[in-house]
């Protein structure tokens, strides 16, 4: 062999899988006509790879001169269904692969695979008559670990050798040949056996699909569906290449039905040839394979419901569900596909698709009619986002718990620190960071909000001064005028606390935003028109029993106490300024917010479920 071995196998299967050992094996003793095929594995310990011993042997044709030259030349094939390099994988594996095959009657022909491979150098022996056949024994495994137990044990291994090899297997029963192929392992003391033979070949039925890949090739679909134990659940959905198949993503492991065995197997001339020299991948276009995918899912899905009609059902209550849920991407999902494609595929495909639709629309100069009735129409599904958002994040809220920080609870709010400024002429792009409306919805027209950043910045932007007081309110929001406009304008100061604290951690909220009225009633009836001091705390029988003494119960769907107070802001001359405090539950902000977006909610609804 004048190739270098070692660079052929990194070159070929740079990327390839210890069950490629076994495939490559069987494929090799089903060419040379074997009925009979066994698989021996031996391990001492699962953290000792190096122990891994395969022997696989087969009772075909053996090692003739012409087998053997075939053999020892890479590439050399009869035909574009073959690729003359399988057997490299094993050297992916094992640093020595002794082979002893029995040929032609009376001659055993012996020699060793390795990476000094030498064509000329094995021993031919005349023998006793006995039965044609080769054994291939396997050792010294090159990784350091077996990365999946998969790989080693038979039942597993039975299932993706069935995968592999479904369709010749099948094939080989409809001529009639009886084929058996066992699986014997000793793991750590322990064996197991597994064995394929005709039986775990169903009785396939064929339907020719009507197909725009191409004008030329007809596609065939075989496909078999049987009921099974829950735990015996599985599907095959392939496409047959070269009498070996290639696995196709058709149903998702989240949609596959349970208590059936599927297998559907497409047959076309259009795939001969068409995989790459590892078997792994189809060698066409990224196109011809969404095509083809979308073909053998659409006719795959119409057999499952045909054959299972619950499916059609469920399905249904699938799609009404995302609708209900998702209503402004209504229209935009993709009916075929649900249920069967993963979830979270579905949602993709339907936002990219109102995405694409959006970004059209944006960039084009002049609208037509068509798109002016478009643009209106994707406006409101822009709107439903939002307003889903919104309710997502209310819902996040009201599942917090004393497990959540604070730091976890404040990012509800808004994000934190370096992100956490926020500037009315980028609101637009920060609206999915910034949840003042959880408040209330007037101060999303904000001029300028800061969450977690120093109140010497709060100063600053107020009243352009600088100021070096690093104390940190969790939010501060300038709204109704811009301070630059020397206008009269708004402040909120919200102080937050996480749930399950002690009554005496929760009424630190009332000295922290006392601290914060100080430093800013300063400015009060000059630059600021009102300042808006927020607490946000778990009420519980303590809480309330101390605010119901000093504290104004207010409207709220939930509890909101309010006070006056008076706050010191000068000793010289004495100054005292009356400050307002409000006091929130945070379920109380979640069911304020929650009945406010409801409202949209439950229109917005109301127009996509009638479409």
């Amino acid at each position: 062999m004048k190739v270098k071995l070692s660079q052929a196998v990194k070159m070929f299967f740079g990327n390839s899988s210890l069950e490629m050992v076994y495939f490559e094996a069987i494929a090799n003793a089903l060419d040379a006509n074997a009925t009979d095929i066994g698989i021996k594995i031996s391990i001492k310990a699962l953290n000792q790879p190096e122990t891994l011993q395969v022997e696989i042997s087969d009772n075909g044709e053996g090692f003739t001169d012409e087998r053997y030259n075939k053999f020892s030349k890479l590439f050399d094939v009869d035909e574009s269904s073959h690729k003359g390099l399988g057997r490299l994988v094993y050297l992916c594996y094992f640093d020595n692969v002794k082979v002893t095959s029995n040929f032609e009657g009376t001659k055993k022909r012996e020699f060793e695979f390795s990476e000094g491979f030498d064509e000329g150098k094995f021993e031919i022996s005349e023998v006793e008559k006995c039965a044609s056949g080769t054994t291939f024994k396997m050792s010294g495994y090159t990784l350091q670990k077996i990365a999946k137990g998969d790989f080693i044990y038979p039942k597993k291994l039975k299932s993706r050798i069935l995968e592999e090899f479904y369709a010749r297997l099948f094939q080989l029963k409809k001529d009639g040949v009886q084929v058996k192929i066992t699986l014997n392992a000793t793991i750590e003391g322990k064996q197991s056996n597994e064995f394929i033979d005709n039986s775990d070949i169903p009785e396939f039925t064929m339907l020719q699909l009507g197909s725009s890949i191409n004008l030329i090739d007809k596609f065939d679909l075989y496909y078999s569906i049987r009921e099974v134990q829950a735990a015996d659940s599985s599907l095959i959905a392939a496409i047959t290449v070269d009498q070996r198949t290639v696995k196709v993503d058709l149903i998702s492991n989240e949609n596959l039905p349970t208590g059936y065995e599927m297998v559907f197997l497409l047959y076309s001339d259009f795939f001969k040839g068409k995989i790459d020299a590892a078997r792994q991948n189809l060698t066409i276009s990224t196109q011809e394979l969404r095509d083809i995918q979308d073909l053998f899912r659409k006719e795959v899905a119409s057999i499952i419901e045909s054959k299972i009609p619950k499916l059609k059902s469920r399905n249904s209550q699938v799609r009404k569900g995302l609708i209900n849920k998702y209503p402004h991407l209504s229209g935009y999902f993709d009916a075929q596909n649900i249920g069967y494609i993963s979830r979270n595929d579905v949602l993709k495909k339907a936002q990219e698709k109102f995405f694409k639709e959006q970004k059209e629309l944006l960039d084009a100069s002049n609208l037509t009619e068509e798109q002016y009735e478009k643009s209106i129409e994707l406006s409101s599904r822009a709107l439903t986002e939002y307003v889903l958002f919104r309710q997502l994040t209310i819902e996040n809220l009201r599942k917090s718990t004393d497990k959540d920080s604070e730091t976890e609870l404040h990012k509800l709010f808004a994000s934190m620190r370096k992100d956490g400024k926020f500037d009315k002429k980028d609101a637009i792009n920060d609206l999915y960071r910034n949840n003042a409306w959880l408040l209330d919805d007037k101060y999303m027209t904000y001029e300028t909000v800061l969450s977690d950043r120093e109140m010497g910045e709060l100063i600053k932007v107020i009243t352009d001064e600088e100021d070096h007081d690093d104390n940190r309110p969790d939010i501060a929001l300038i709204f109704s005028n811009n301070p630059e406009n020397k206008k009269p304008f708004d402040v909120v100061i919200v102080e937050l606390k996480k749930r399950g604290i002690s009554l005496e951690e929760n009424l630190k909220v009332v000295t922290q935003l006392e601290k914060r009225a100080r430093k800013l009633m300063k400015y009060y009836n000059n630059q600021i028109q009102r300042i808006w001091f927020y607490g946000v705390i778990e009420f519980n029988e303590d809480v309330e029993t101390h605010l119901a003494g000093e504290y104004t119960e207010l409207y709220s769907c939930g509890k909101m106490y309010y006070r006056e107070t008076n706050i010191a802001i000068s000793l010289n001359p004495k100054i005292i300024l009356p400050i307002g405090v409000f006091i929130w539950d945070i379920d109380a902000v979640v069911k304020d917010a929650n009945a406010r977006n409801y409202t949209f909610l439950n229109l917005i609804k109301s127009k996509f479920l009638n479409e």
